[in-house]
């Protein structure tokens, strides 16, 4: 069933799950708190979800991150970075949007955010909004930033729910994941779009 966009926003507005919604793809041996001694050496980043009907399901665009990456090297995530300073984190999430995949303001319309999300091993605070696109975008990828997309169809959470070992800079790390066309979804994205579907009741 589609949602559209006034659903969608709709949704968004009302009491999100939050910290119910992004547990469910924590890793056992990580943490969503912020100790006090890393309060200061806070990231503070943005993200946009950028979705769109396809096939009468909702999808949302997901980005590979190249290898040779400092942060998160290999892992689907999605579009965004470190807020700039002078820049709000919706100003940042559309920037870095356009730079890594060319897809420009003005294409999508913002329906909302979700809740902010700390990742412990990066430090990162990860604000994610939500965008609404008429149709799949024509992409430009920065080979710096992005090796490939995927276009993941949001129902499929239900679906591809498991866990599995990967190996991370701190050692193997069993994590609970989604699987879609030989990729592995987790960490901070897994959970954003756990958010996401359990928003919109999927």
């Amino acid at each position: 069933m589609i949602k559209d966009p006034q659903h969608i926003k709709n949704a968004l507005s009302q009491t999100l799950p939050g910290v119910v919604s992004h547990q469910k793809m924590l890793p056992r041996n990580r943490t969503l708190d912020v100790c006090e001694t890393e309060k200061t050496k806070i990231k503070h980043s943005s993200v946009l979800l950028l979705i769109y009907s396809e096939e009468e399901e909702i999808h949302v665009l997901l980005i590979k991150r190249p290898k040779h990456m400092k942060h998160h090297a290999g892992q689907i995530a999605l579009p965004g970075g470190r807020i700039e300073k002078g820049e709000t984190a919706l100003e940042t999430a559309i920037r870095e949007t356009e730079e890594e995949i060319g897809v420009k303001y003005g294409q999508y319309q913002i329906l909302g955010s979700l809740s902010p999300l700390y990742v412990q091993v990066s430090r990162f605070q990860i604000e994610p909004f939500v965008a609404w696109l008429d149709k799949k975008p024509q992409l430009k990828l920065n080979p710096n930033e992005v090796e490939k997309t995927l276009s993941f169809p949001l129902k499929r959470i239900k679906d591809t729910f498991s866990e599995t070992e990967i190996p991370t800079i701190t050692g193997p790390l069993n994590v609970p994941c989604f699987f879609y066309k030989d990729e592995i979804i987790w960490g901070a994205t897994s959970m954003i779009l756990s958010e996401f579907a359990d928003a919109l009741e999927l």
